[in-house]
């Protein structure tokens, strides 16, 4: 059924989001005197089709993942005498780098529009407030203190737990101190200087919370389970929701957090687990079933959740703006978003990030199914940052891209006559091989995750 639900998410969100980068293609063609011969929905064989006044097509296709703009151009096929001024390659360079632009200007357009909404919702979160601070790790060096709440990373404000990911993703490669300011029991705010060096620097995955040395502040969890999934580690052994953990190997179970810590470090190991229901106290045998966490570390597993815990409501914000309050935040948001994807690729390049970080149609299939079942504020916010994602990937310099064709258009705007076919030709080819090779590559880490 999961599986099921992320096809139908990923047919979703990706049918959207190229489609809108489709649209803006067309809307400006339209508007720059460009014939459109087709806009497609989806690719193949059209299922159902239209023509408009103008002769354009529009047309719902067999293969719902996408869709594309098919405009006259002499280039693709004859054009009558009478037609010749609504040809895209007559059009004058500046038109054409309009209609180009418009695709990934469209897609970030989209996530300004996302951002928007969900300001203007609401979103719920919780308040950073660092739990535990390791000993001689850099938040230690730096005079970061259990209890404190981080306000503030590199200057910005972090809200959430998110916000403060986020600055601490975008300082990779950092040398020196990262500033983070943080807020006190007595509301006094203190700026802290952090040692680092090479921030998260080949790291893969980075984790910023742990290679700084805080853990999260949460509240306790009783070690009582809330969900066991069906065949699983802990459903076979005869587990069920409401069961309170005692004991394991007579080791005497505190909380939740106490419970994981035995069940990871056991894999494959059968434990004597005792238990109480109904105010009756059970034993069980239980084996953790082996299981490669995301640091390649065999850890075990039981397939089992905790029950939900309420958070106290002083941990508890809710970021809300007004409507035209959000329009700021949103083109601050689409712009932080925008520069950390672009950055991100940088680093990627010159080997600061790894490039098993790519994700491929799997890993976005399996995020955009997790998203849409988590509620409409993760599965928006999630539609967004793919949004800008694919925004800022069709704008790389590479040819067959739309940052390829930019590039052409910028070359002949500097020498007064278009790049050679010869030139545009080679270069489709290698367009064509760089973006084979990064599909491929990404398709390889995704099913590495798996």
């Amino acid at each position: 059924m999961d599986a099921l639900q992320n096809v139908l998410a990923v047919v979703v969100v990706l049918g959207l989001l190229i489609t809108f980068h489709e649209f803006g293609h067309f809307w400006v063609a339209r508007r720059c005197g460009v014939k459109v011969l087709r806009f497609s929905v989806g690719f193949g064989k059209p299922l159902w089709s239209r023509f408009d006044r103008h002769g354009t097509e529009f047309a719902v296709a067999a293969i719902p993942l996408g869709g594309y703009v098919k405009m006259l151009d002499e280039r693709e096929g004859p054009v009558a005498p009478e037609e010749l001024d609504r040809a895209f390659n007559r059009k004058s360079v500046w038109a054409r780098i309009a209609i180009v632009a418009a695709g990934p200007l469209a897609n970030l357009l989209l996530a300004l529009v996302a951002y928007w909404a969900l300001f203007v919702y609401g979103t719920a979160t919780v308040a950073p407030v660092i739990g535990e601070v390791a000993p001689d790790s850099p938040a230690a060096h730096g005079g970061l203190l259990s209890g404190q709440e981080i306000v503030g990373v590199r200057g910005e404000p972090t809200p959430s737990w998110n916000d403060v990911n986020l600055q601490l993703i975008a300082a990779i490669g950092a040398n020196g101190e990262l500033t983070i300011t943080t807020r006190g029991a007595d509301g006094e705010a203190t700026t802290h200087e952090v040692p680092v060096s090479r921030w998260l620097v080949r790291q893969d995955p980075p984790q910023p919370m742990s290679s700084l040395g805080i853990t999260p502040w949460r509240p306790a969890v009783p070690a009582v389970l809330g969900q066991v999934l069906e065949d699983g580690p802990a459903a076979r052994a005869g587990l069920s929701p409401g069961d309170r953990i005692v004991s394991v190997d007579g080791q005497s179970i505190s909380d939740w957090e106490a419970f994981v810590d035995v069940v990871r470090s056991h894999p494959g190991q059968a434990l004597s687990l005792e238990f109480s229901r109904d105010g009756e106290t059970r034993e069980v045998s239980l084996t953790p079933q082996p299981r490669d966490a995301e640091d390649g570390e065999r850890v075990g597993y039981v397939g089992a959740a905790a029950q939900a815990v309420e958070w106290p409501e002083a941990y508890r914000r809710e970021i809300r703006y007004g409507p035209l309050a959000a329009v700021g935040q949103a083109l601050k948001k689409t712009g932080e978003m925008t520069w950390l994807t672009a950055d991100s690729i940088r680093k990627m390049v010159v080997g600061w990030i790894s490039p098993s970080n790519l994700s491929g149609p799997i890993t976005i299939a399996r995020i955009a199914g997790d998203s849409a079942r988590s509620g409409v504020e993760t599965f928006v916010g999630f539609l967004a940052y793919l949004s800008i994602s694919l925004g800022v990937l069709n704008l790389l310099p590479i040819p067959v891209l739309d940052g390829g064709h930019l590039v052409y258009y910028l070359i002949e705007l500097v020498r007064g006559r278009p790049v050679s076919e010869t030139a545009q030709a080679m270069g489709l080819r290698i367009g064509v091989a760089l973006v084979g090779c990064l599909m491929m590559m990404a398709l390889y880490f995704d099913l590495m995750r798996l």
